[in-house]
């Protein structure tokens, strides 16, 4: 994907190499001394004010964080996918724009193993996300190396396009109210019920994906969408279940198989066209 040197997003917040350290107390710790002082030799009168001012001293206190630098190929890496994400901004704006729809930009934090978001903590096993509640994009990026070793990906650039797409694409269903609905529909529903239309949602994302890359044509290499298909390829839900426990189970699917989801993606980059994405009607 032709990237260097144009422009990256703004939303982009770069977690990586940060870890927590514990809590430390502000201003040299003068309140936890006092409070040492007054329950070694105070007596029963002043003892009584100690819970107000431990309660004092904890709200006083502040996370200290350490971080790691970052490698050249780790800061690299951060301005290609921040490149992606401009282009996820700058495309959405476009498409919904045609159908009058305003497109809200989403942000992206990426990190490393463990992140607090605002649909609860989460790890890198979980691989890249996005939640709704904060509307970010989260993504650990040792996950594209695993990608490759542990899922036989091709690998490439356009990979982690796609699957930042992907992501972003989740992002539209929730400004469209797709996201919502399809909570409402599941409640109430056997879990193969909820899982089906959990595949709709997913198999929808890859779609968007396909129109986001279609749109996106001028930056793109001749072998892009041949590493979106690998990537596709991966993870789908038969591909995963596979390689993890020897046997798929059709019925567990939340993703869709891999032949749906490059389906999909290639329907999205043949059409360009968000209203032939109605994965829900082929579920039915």
């Amino acid at each position: 994907m032709k990237w260097i040197g144009r422009r990256e997003s703004d939303n982009v917040e770069d977690k990586r190499g940060m870890s927590s350290g514990g809590k430390v107390v502000a201003g040299g710790g003068i309140l936890g001394i006092i409070i040492v002082l007054l329950n070694l030799f105070g007596g029963p009168q002043v003892q009584q004010f100690i819970p107000t001012l431990e309660q004092l001293n904890q709200n006083n206190q502040t996370e200290q964080v350490q971080q790691t630098p970052l490698s050249e190929e780790d800061q690299k890496m951060g301005k290609f996918v921040s490149t992606v994400f401009a282009d996820t901004e700058d495309i959405w704006k476009e498409v919904l724009a045609e159908n009058n729809i305003e497109y809200r930009n989403p942000k992206m934090v990426l990190f490393t193993d463990a992140v607090e978001t605002g649909c609860g903590s989460a790890s890198a096993s979980s691989g890249p996300f996005y939640c709704p509640a904060d509307e970010k994009v989260y993504m650990d990026l040792n996950f594209f190396q695993e990608l490759q070793t542990r899922f036989g990906a091709k690998g490439g650039d356009f990979a982690i396009a796609y699957v930042i797409a992907h992501e972003v694409g989740h992002h539209v269903q929730n400004i469209l109210g797709t996201s919502g609905k399809v909570q409402q529909l599941q409640q109430g529903k056997s879990e193969e019920e909820a899982n089906k239309l959990s595949v709709a949602l997913e198999l929808q994302a890859d779609f968007y994906a396909g129109v986001w890359a279609k749109h996106n044509q001028k930056y793109l290499d001749a072998d892009d969408i041949d590493e979106a298909l690998s990537a596709a390829q991966a993870v789908g839900d038969d591909a995963i279940q596979t390689r993890m426990q020897g046997h798929i189970t059709p019925e567990s699917f939340t993703h869709g198989t891999s032949a749906q989801r490059k389906f999909w993606f290639m329907k999205g980059y043949n059409t360009g066209d968000i209203r032939q994405g109605d994965t829900f009607a082929e579920m039915e």
